[in-house]
């Protein structure tokens, strides 16, 4: 450590000392002294993006796959306004990010002049905490920042950071290294009260959601499932998290085919919902009107309490090691009748049509990746339909927003997640409005290196606005985006290749997973299957 120091370097050692591996962001002239200062660093590094959104994204994805706060910068005024749409995907799908706003000197800061805008109120409400940077406060603004955004629930924490302040010697030490939260024991009676609920229940039924996601002891509850005999249902989040090649996986809640989903939801007479949050989709939109054990970090909300027949809150690990001591209890299951589920849930996401389809694409892709890729995807038509179709066993490998459901999520996501894993392979599925949202990050990956392809499912329409438009009977208005134009050779240097055939698919997806840096797939489809899959009641 240099004998003097001054705050930006402060910053940046104690982010060295959380395990911080990189910092996103774009720079202006209030970023420079943090970006000099990333430049001597160590183990940290300065990632230019196309767009500060996109910057937020990535500190998100790497904050949710590392458990390590993803950390991201911005200069004031546009740029934090830009940042905020990612930064509020951290707040609503509970991702650790420290999101910073380089500002003006301090004495600039209550004045009205260009750029400044009140970064404190504009983050207020998509962050758990907020604060201004001060001499002789840096290094405990930091650990403070650090503590609160992993603190359960974990979230998004913001920095305000003036540029005299950043420039100033620093006043104070490296604080000390954050401590992981120690363990607590589950609610007394937890077995026995769980016994008791499953004693007076013939068709019992798991629903998992965002919060087990962030659970260890994951080899407990699929023990509990198995010994019981109970199938499971997931949130678009939780997939994964349990297997779903497990004879009980039922499919996931509220996406495509839905109502085959809650066809078999609709004849439990008791849901465990285990780390259920109800950011991801809303209590009355899935619960067939049964008791409720809400087992979580956090109670129960709104509806949802007027069902509980049993609450546990507290350690959820602590509680998933319960399990093992909750007694088999008889059902009246049948596995014929999941296998039956799941075979006419399987064919219904799979409508015929004309030429290649979402689903076709999916398909190819799940025969080509390791059971360990990851695939990353962004929000519209194709979520519901990923969320439904891609079959995965492990944690972490299917990567999307749903608290938040912004569109432009999936490419940058792929390109932290690539940084995080990148002995892994990495995916990015997106539809043809996200890529034009965030086509520039391609320069991102290229500047990079990443060797992780982007699918673009290209189908001329903002999909999910004109199913939602058929089942309104609205006019088709608003939501094409014109002729599917032939592929470019490249896109900002990054080579592309198309296909219309499942053939030609086929050897896009070989060449792309070969290539030596990031590529394009641009996958002509048909929209129409998507009417008949999403949204199809």
């Amino acid at each position: 450590m240099p004998a003097v120091m001054n705050n930006a370097q402060l910053i940046v050692k104690t982010l060295e000392q959380a395990g911080v591996r990189w910092v996103f962001g774009v720079p202006s002239g209030p970023v420079l002294p943090l970006i000099d200062a990333l430049h001597d660093a160590q183990s940290v590094d300065f990632v230019l993006t196309a767009s500060e959104t996109s910057a937020a994204f990535m500190a998100e994805a790497v904050g949710r796959l590392s458990g390590v706060p993803g950390v991201c910068v911005c200069t004031l005024g546009p740029g934090a306004t830009n940042m905020s749409t990612g930064v509020g995907g951290a707040w609503l799908d509970r991702s650790p990010v420290v999101a910073v706003t380089c500002t003006y000197g301090e004495h600039l800061l209550e004045r009205r002049t260009q750029m400044r805008i009140d970064h404190l109120a504009l983050f207020a409400p998509l962050t758990k905490a907020q604060r201004r940077i001060r001499r002789g406060e840096v290094a405990e603004s930091l650990a403070w920042a650090f503590a609160a955004a992993t603190t359960e629930p974990p979230g998004p924490v913001f920095l305000e950071l003036p540029e005299d302040v950043a420039l100033a010697e620093a006043a104070e030490q490296l604080p000390a290294a954050p401590r992981p939260a120690g363990s607590t024991a589950a609610p007394s009676h937890f077995a026995a009260a769980l016994s008791r609920a499953l004693s007076g229940s013939k068709r019992p039924l798991v629903l998992t959601g965002l919060t087990l996601t962030r659970a260890k002891r994951l080899n407990d509850l699929q023990a509990f499932l198995e010994r019981q005999r109970i199938p499971y249902v997931s949130t678009l989040h939780a997939k994964g998290f349990l297997p779903e090649s497990y004879p009980g996986a039922l499919g996931v809640a509220g996406r495509a085919r839905r109502t085959d989903v809650q066809r078999v939801i609709g004849t439990a007479d008791l849901i465990i919902a285990v780390g259920y949050d109800p950011v991801e989709i809303d209590f009355e939109d899935w619960e067939p009107g049964s008791p409720v054990v809400h087992i979580s970090t956090e109670p129960a909300l709104g509806p949802e309490r007027e069902r509980l027949a049993y609450e546990a809150v507290g350690d959820l690990d602590a509680m998933l090691a319960e399990l093992a001591h909750v007694p088999s209890v008889p059902n009246d299951w049948q596995p014929s009748e999941w296998a039956e589920h799941r075979l006419l849930l399987n064919a219904n996401l799979r409508p015929g049509g004309l030429g290649l389809a979402a689903h076709h694409v999916l398909d190819v892709l799940r025969e080509r990746l390791e059971d360990d890729a990851i695939l990353t995807y962004d929000v519209g038509a194709h979520t519901h339909q990923i969320a439904s179709q891609w079959q995965t066993d492990v944690p972490h490998t299917a990567v999307s927003t749903n608290g938040w459901s912004s569109m432009g999520y999936g490419m940058p996501a792929a390109y932290a997640a690539k940084l995080v894993h990148p002995g892994r392979t990495v995916v990015g599925v997106v539809g043809d409005g996200c890529f034009q949202m965030t086509a520039g990050e391609l320069a991102t990956a290229r500047r990079l290196g990443l060797r992780a392809p982007i699918v673009v499912l290209n189908d001329g329409w903002l999909g999910l606005m004109k199913v939602k438009q058929e089942r309104r009977d609205f006019a088709l208005s608003g939501s094409f985006l014109g002729e599917q134009a032939e592929s470019p050779t490249n896109y900002f240097g990054v080579p592309v290749r198309a296909a219309r055939t499942e053939a030609s698919l086929r050897e896009a997806l070989d060449w792309a997973l070969c290539h030596d840096g990031p590529s394009v797939v641009e996958a002509f489809i048909d929209v129409a299957p998507y009417s008949t899959t999403v949204f199809d009641e």
